[in-house]
């Protein structure tokens, strides 16, 4: 029994932003672990590519994909529209996708601001709500949302960005009572600095590395799958009695202090 605690043997689990850095670390965490996937992401081809790829690392288990846009509410109900006929039930939502355009809060036009909040924020707002019928089926569902520490404090990756977040963090809060009676838990991940191609930018200026290293009590900048074991274990039977928390994956960074 207690093995079982880690272990998502028959269950099946729709991840976005799947195709590249922390999604597709949480992709492959989560087939490890026994579940099958549903895998979105925009790209259709680097999607297509990764899903053969997972597909023949995981023989056993189903992988299926799906290119789409959840930042376009036509899409989002397409997305689930697909669920629904996949013929696999639904345990797990991870809500992973998300965007950002690092500007002075000032210099943000309407339609770029608004573009961060339909990919970051409303898209999982949306998506929680559109699979809620399909996870209460079980009584044992979990839904995992990836925020930021920049939803928690002051970073540089913008205004605009920190307030998706940290409107993500108090949905995850909100939903995880509203639905704890449907057998629904509800948590997040806060990631710091991921080593992913959207971080390699910034992190290719030495000055700015060093000073992000510098307020890392651990040192270096984290790996991808460190934040998909953290999703991992918020899926995981395990965790059962964990609903509405954020975990921050940062290196010690949130603790830091002067």
């Amino acid at each position: 029994m207690s093995a079982r605690r880690w272990r998502l043997d028959g269950q099946t689990a729709l991840i976005t932003g799947a195709s590249a850095g922390i999604g597709l670390a949480i992709s492959r965490e989560l087939l490890s672990l026994g579940a099958d996937v549903l895998l979105v992401a925009r790209d259709a081809d680097l999607l297509e590519s990764v899903r053969d790829e997972l597909a023949e690392q995981y023989p056993g288990q189903s992988v299926q994909a799906m290119a789409a846009d959840v930042s376009l509410d036509s899409e989002r109900q397409e997305i689930m529209d697909w669920v629904e006929d996949s013929s696999q039930a639904l345990h797990l939502l991870v809500n992973n996708a998300g965007g950002n355009i690092s500007l002075p809060a000032l210099e943000y036009d309407e339609a770029q601001w608004r573009q961060i909040f339909e990919t970051n924020l409303f898209s999982a707002f949306e998506l929680c709500r559109y699979a809620h019928p399909l996870l209460a089926r079980h009584g044992a569902a979990s839904i995992v949302n990836v925020g930021s520490v920049s939803g928690l404090t002051h970073v540089r990756s913008g205004v605009v960005y920190g307030m998706t977040k940290a409107g993500m963090h108090q949905m995850t809060r909100n939903l995880a009572c509203e639905w704890a009676g449907d057998g629904i838990r509800v948590n997040a991940v806060a990631p710091w600095y991921i080593r992913t191609r959207r971080t390699s930018g910034p992190l290719s200026d030495p000055d700015y590395y060093d000073e992000v290293i510098a307020r890392t009590p651990m040192g270096r900048i984290g790996e991808p799958e460190e934040v998909a074991a953290a999703v991992a274990f918020l899926c995981l039977p395990a965790s059962s009695y964990v609903t509405g928390e954020c975990i921050a994956v940062d290196g010690g960074f949130l603790r830091y202090g002067f």
